[in-house]
């Protein structure tokens, strides 16, 4: 799954291949934790430790081509191809690359020593580092294996694979689906999926996760020009997945996306609340916290 020329390039932006189709990083967040230069919002809104954060995917390929998506997506395939990885290996594979990545700190004055030992030994997960993780056809044993092990997860999906959410035998901590468009005309255009049924099957998830245990996110990510404009269609799909909490995160112009969107797409924080605001009046859910550093106003129902 994995050609060489993209394995060099991953390598080169911190990624650690993990197996045949899985890899890790450190986010930024995490490194910054570790110097006492701030946290995550996940540890802000969740209570997770930032600095004990695992950051993995076990799909390196997603179903989509998003204009936002940060990813270089001309790597994707359009389908699961190649050898399928079992969970155990992954997850031990991710932690023991996740150590390699955090070696360099140890030098690090400005790094406490007993909070690089707990980072060595992370205990929370965050499966959404690039991909679509559902893709992987063992997702379910995935989040049991990391389950096992104490950690919490949070699994994050662009809720096309309906069928794994139902049988997911564990469920995650946070179940996140990730929004973007409130119609399928604009599904087609911003999200671009792979597969003509796609949309037909985002609706199904947001049917089946009201069943769920677990806290369930939906993830709006706002982009002036294409989305910030059309609350009531927000408020729409939130009710017809009947979701906890509500992440309103603005469109950062970074990575790949540079080349497919203008600067003027990334909105400031103010307009991320005004967007948020407009949210919670329509809906079920009131305003319970904001990040700014990370553009981010989190919802709850109320």
């Amino acid at each position: 799954m994995i050609s060489e020329e993209w394995r060099e390039k991953l390598r080169r932006r911190q990624y650690r291949i993990v197996g045949n189709h899985s890899a890790v990083s450190t986010c930024s967040w995490m490194k910054k934790c570790l110097r006492s230069e701030g946290c995550c919002y996940k540890q802000q809104f969740y209570g997770i430790k930032s600095h004990r954060c695992l950051q993995m995917t076990p799909a390196l390929t997603c179903n989509h081509r998003c204009l936002h998506c940060w990813r270089d997506t001309s790597n994707f395939s359009t389908e699961w191809e190649g050898n399928v990885d079992e969970p155990e290996e992954i997850v031990e594979g991710s932690i023991e690359k996740h150590r390699d990545l955090l070696s360099g700190f140890g030098g690090n004055d400005s790094v406490s020593g007993e909070m690089l030992e707990e980072a060595m030994n992370p205990n929370q997960v965050a499966i959404s580092l690039t991909g679509e993780p559902m893709m992987y056809p063992k997702i379910s044993g995935l989040v049991k294996e990391f389950d096992s092990r104490d950690f919490s997860t949070f699994l994050v999906t662009n809720g096309t694979f309906p069928s794994r959410i139902e049988n997911l035998e564990v469920e995650p901590t946070n179940l996140y689906i990730s929004l973007e468009s409130t119609s399928k005309e604009k599904y087609h255009e911003f999200n671009k999926p792979v597969q003509e049924n796609l949309w037909e099957k985002l609706m199904r998830s947001l049917d089946k996760i009201n069943s769920l245990g677990s806290n369930t996110v939906c993830r709006i990510t706002a982009i002036n020009g294409h989305n910030m404009d059309d609350p009531e269609g927000f408020v729409d799909l939130l009710d017809r997945g009947g979701f906890d909490f509500v992440e309103v995160k603005g469109y950062m112009h970074v990575g790949d996306s540079m080349e497919r969107l203008d600067r003027n797409c990334m909105p400031g924080h103010g307009k991320v609340e005004s967007f948020a605001e407009e949210i919670a009046e329509i809906s079920g859910y009131e305003r319970k916290d904001d990040n700014e550093p990370s553009r981010v106003v989190l919802l709850e129902k109320d």
